[in-house]
């Protein structure tokens, strides 16, 4: 294309090589005035001269024509390319350098590019490249569109939390593999959740920690090999003795915020929770689920007995009418010496909580908890009993963490749900994790912003496991320097997991960097495409006329007319999202920013 700045001047990208043929000619006209001077030395002299021209014109038409053959040949074909882990590390360093990170070989998508995609395909691409355009892959005539090089985006970027979108199989956990390796090599603190199980996801995410010499970063979880998987508690860290109850309720599935059953369901979980700090012992899910099963019976009996024993007077004595009253119904004692006599010495409203579940009517309390019963039951099932309710003590066989651990030991964490073989209990593990991670996002806000080191959370096919929790974290997450970077098939996975469309909306708004590859769901598109600004694209419209007037003698008239037009166009057609190679994305990233890009395969050694 001509100076696309000149509203005069505009050349078709695709026309014949002209420059080529003239190329030719010059070199006959270089060839032959040579030899004629042989023939005829009188014209030595002149010919010298004239012949040096036309091996200049000759140099200066094969030099056009060369540039655009390269054009030309940069639209056939594309191949995957691979990348090592010290080859990724010195990209790496390169990018921490300039406070950036790596995104592949690419270009800026500008007006241009989008100038010539519009004008190539109005003259037809098959009509124009020929059959090598129709390759089977994708359209890889798109990324020729101009020189590729090494493309970068600022680290800043990323705290706006980064979207991937994609079909099955075209590359969107590759892309994971080069994002988290840089994270890995910056030495930042890494979680990743993996609903599928992708072996190659934790292999490269293990080798990367092995090339950086901390091998002992990475933490390995996953149900289908417990003889392998560290032990998380979601339930281990806490502020505030009511996060424990939101990390859990927030799993009970609810149209809306003001669901009856779960605010009982968070109640019932407060009151045992309570229970459980008053009488020493740390709260699990194990024992959560043993309380909401059977009752709170026993918990309140020994929680009512710890409060008589640290702030009641003599109790024994006082209370030993009340025992002898209801003779082996030992709690309906305590509680009724609790309410009519310790409770106007030292109340407890932990106790009062615990208390009214207690009472609540039996059949209305199985009924309101029917929600919330099968969430602990997933979660507490072998060997989820071990993996997520461990026991912290000394020399413990497996290592035993939880979240807080992870971020401030700066691991590296994999955690596959294994949803092919269990969706729902895939779904309910990463939602619990989702639900502490916010609970420390929360607490690195409030208490340790000014020592805080960046957290990359990396979520894969991220409808299975998105909850309220992760919205929040997204939402206010920046604060506390978290980074999140998900990918999904198509925005409709995440209506259906959500169960609201607003709260779907809701989630793309809070991503800041989107890259989008072969996408096939037309709302996606629509999507995507309506996220980039229109532009003005020109093209050539030429008319040729003739006319022979009779009246005048048979007066013959021609004419010829080339119209540049100027029309709006989208930047990047969202059909042509569709038909991206593997391993191609558009990118528009924050401050509106667009790249055209393609990312290798990264290939670990282990």
């Amino acid at each position: 294309m001509a100076n696309a700045s000149s509203p005069y001047q505009f050349e078709v990208p695709w026309r014949p090589n002209f420059e080529a043929r003239m190329a030719v000619v010059w070199t006959v006209g270089a060839v032959s005035i040579f030899l004629l001077t042989t023939v005829a030395p009188i014209f030595r002299g002149f010919g010298v001269v004239l012949g040096i021209g036309c091996v200049a014109g000759a140099a200066v038409r094969s030099f056009q024509a060369y540039r655009r053959n390269v054009e030309d040949r940069r639209l056939k074909f594309f191949g995957k390319e691979f990348i090592d882990l010290e080859a990724l590390r010195c990209k790496s360093r390169q990018a921490i350098a300039s406070k950036s990170y790596w995104l592949g070989r690419g270009f800026p998508w500008t007006d241009i590019e989008a100038t010539k995609l519009h004008t190539l395909m109005s003259m037809g691409v098959v009509r124009t490249l020929g059959t090598a355009a129709q390759h089977a892959e994708g359209s890889y005539w798109v990324h020729g569109l101009a020189p590729e090089k090494d493309i970068y985006s600022e680290l800043a970027n990323l705290v706006g939390h980064s979207l991937i979108v994609g079909s099955t199989r075209v590359g969107k956990t590759r892309l994971f593999d080069i994002l988290i390796a840089q994270a890995i090599f910056r030495g930042e603190t890494v979680i990743i959740i993996d609903p599928k199980g992708d072996h190659g996801l934790a292999q490269n995410a293990r080798a990367a920690c092995d090339a950086s010499g901390e091998g002992d970063r990475f933490v390995y979880f996953h149900p289908a090999h417990p003889d392998r998987s560290a032990c998380i508690d979601p339930l281990r860290n806490w502020n505030r003795k009511t996060e424990l109850a939101s990390r859990v309720a927030a799993l009970i599935p609810s149209e809306t915020g003001a669901d009856p059953f779960t605010a009982f369901g968070w109640k019932v979980l407060n009151d045992i929770t309570n229970g459980m700090i008053a009488t020493g012992h740390r709260p699990n899910l194990v024992q959560l689920r043993r309380y909401v099963e059977g009752g709170p019976e026993s918990l309140l009996q020994r929680a009512l007995k710890v409060h008589f024993v640290a702030h009641v007077r003599d109790w024994e004595t006082r209370a030993s009418s009340y025992i002898r009253k209801n003779k082996d119904r030992l709690l309906q004692a305590y509680v009724a010496f609790y309410q009519e006599v310790a409770i106007h010495e030292a109340q407890s409203v932990d106790l009062d909580g615990l208390i009214s579940t207690y009472e609540h009517n039996r059949d209305h309390f199985q009924k309101m908890v029917a929600s919330l019963i099968p969430i602990l039951s997933m979660l507490t099932s072998d060997p989820l009993q071990e993996l997520l309710s461990p026991a912290f003590e000394p020399g413990h066989e497996r290592l035993v963490t939880d979240m807080s651990k992870i971020i401030r030991g700066n691991k590296v964490v994999y955690i596959g749900l294994d949803s092919l073989a269990d969706s729902t209990v895939g779904s309910a593990i990463g939602s619990i994790m989702l639900a502490d991670l916010a609970a420390v996002a929360g607490d690195r806000y409030n208490y340790g912003i000014d020592t805080l080191t960046p957290v990359n959370l990396f979520i894969d096919e991220a409808a299975e496991v998105l909850n309220q929790p992760a919205i929040q974290l997204m939402n206010k997450g920046g604060g506390a320097d978290f980074r999140v970077t998900i990918a999904t098939q198509t925005f409709a996975d995440f209506a259906s997991r959500l169960g609201d469309e607003n709260k779907a909306r809701q989630v793309l708004a809070n991503t800041n960097n989107k890259i989008a590859l072969r996408v096939l769901d037309s709302e996606t598109q629509k999507y995507i495409a309506e996220g980039m600004p229109q532009t003005k694209v020109r093209s050539m419209a030429l008319r040729y006329g003739h006319n022979v007037d009779t009246r005048i003698h048979d007066e013959y008239s021609a004419s010829y007319q080339e119209q540049i037009l100027e029309e709006e166009a989208d930047l990047f057609p969202a059909a042509m999202l569709g038909e991206l190679p593997p391993l191609h994305f558009i990118a528009r990233l924050s401050g509106g920013r667009t790249l055209k890009g393609r990312i290798p395969i990264l290939l670990s050694e282990r």
